[in-house]
C-alpha cells in the first residue's frame, strides 16, 4: 500500500499492480486517421448515412442492398457492432446470441482536481460481469474521466437517459435469456440503476479507489452504448465472437479491450479471408 501511496498519493488499496506500458488514445482521431488512409489509398470507399436492407447470393457473388443502391462483393465482413445480430440475420445467419445494449455514463474530475488521480486506476473486475466497474482514466488532453456505470439502454443508440426505442426496448425484453440474467443479477442491475440517478452513490463508488473524491469533484461527462451480446441461457459473453459463413465473417462480440486490439482483430479478419480470395 505505501508503494500504492508513492505513485497515487490519494488511492488506496490492499494491492495494485502497476503496468508502465499502458497507454491512451483519442479514439475518434484514429477512426478519422484509418478513414483517411482508406480513401487515399484508393482502394476502399467510406459510404455515410446508408442503412442495409438485405443480402442474397447472386452466383459467386453476394448482392448487398442498401438505401444508397446494390452492390456486389465476394466477401462480407459484418463489424456493425450494435446492429451485428440483426445484420447477421438480413444476410441469413443465425447468430445465436442478441445484443443487449447497456450504456455507460461518465463523470469528468474538475480542473481544479484533477491532481487527485494521476495515471489510470481500474479496480478489480467482478469475473461475473464483463464490465470493468467504475475507474479513473487520464485524457490525452490532460481530463480524467470517473466511470462508467452500466445500465440497460432502452434503445441501441441510446447515449442520454431519456433515449427509447420500443423496437430495441421489446428485442430485449422479448429476449428470454435476458430475463435468466435479470433474475439472477437483478439486485447488481438495481444498484446500477440507483447509481445512474444519484450522484452520491456514484461518488461512493469512486470513493473506493479515491476516498477524498466528493461530489463537488465532479461535473458530468459523456456516455456511450456497450454492444453486450447475450447467450440465451442469460450469460453475458465475456470473449470475442466471431461467426464464419461462406464468403462472410460476422464480428458479434468484441469487448474491451476491442479498441485497443482493433488492428489486430482487422488482420485476423483478413487472415479468414484469404482462402476466398484464392
Amino acid at each position: 500500500s505505501s508503494e500504492i501511496r508513492d505513485l497515487e498519493p490519494a488511492a488506496v488499496g490492499i494491492a495494485a499492480l502497476l503496468v508502465p506500458e499502458t497507454g491512451i488514445v483519442d479514439y475518434k482521431l484514429v477512426a478519422g486517421r484509418i478513414a483517411e488512409i482508406v480513401r487515399r489509398s484508393g482502394r476502399g470507399e467510406i459510404r455515410l448515412d446508408t442503412r442495409l436492407t438485405g443480402c442474397s447470393r447472386d452466383g459467386g457473388e453476394l448482392l448487398v442492398r442498401t438505401t444508397a443502391g446494390e452492390l456486389r462483393c465476394r466477401q462480407l465482413v459484418n463489424c456493425s457492432g450494435l446492429q451485428s445480430d440483426r445484420i447477421a440475420r438480413v444476410c441469413g445467419v443465425e447468430p445465436r446470441i442478441r445484443i443487449v445494449p447497456f450504456r455507460g455514463e461518465y463523470y469528468r474530475l474538475r480542473s481544479e482536481s484533477k491532481r487527485l488521480v494521476r495515471n489510470l486506476l481500474y479496480p478489480v473486475p467482478d469475473p461475473r460481469f464483463p464490465f470493468l466497474g467504475v475507474h479513473f482514466t487520464r485524457r490525452i488532453d490532460g481530463s480524467v474521466e470517473a466511470g462508467p456505470n452500466a445500465v440497460l439502454a432502452l434503445k441501441r443508440e441510446g447515449y442520454a437517459k431519456a433515449s427509447f426505442s420500443l423496437r430495441d426496448t421489446m428485442s430485449a425484453l422479448s429476449y428470454p435469456g435476458f430475463w435468466k440474467l435479470a433474475r439472477k443479477y437483478w439486485r447488481a442491475g438495481l444498484e446500477e440503476d440507483l447509481r445512474s440517478f444519484s450522484k452520491r452513490l456514484f461518488v461512493r463508488s469512486l470513493q473506493r479507489l479515491v476516498p477524498s473524491i466528493t461530489e463537488k469533484d465532479l461535473v458530468p461527462g459523456g456516455a456511450g452504448v456497450r454492444a453486450q451480446a447475450l447467450a440465451p441461457d442469460g450469460s453475458l459473453v465475456d470473449d470475442f465472437r466471431i461467426l464464419r459463413r461462406d464468403r462472410m465473417i460476422h464480428v458479434l462480440n468484441a469487448p474491451s479491450p476491442a479498441a485497443t486490439a482493433s488492428i489486430r482483430i482487422g488482420e485476423l479478419v483478413v487472415e479468414e479471408l484469404l482462402p476466398w480470395l484464392q
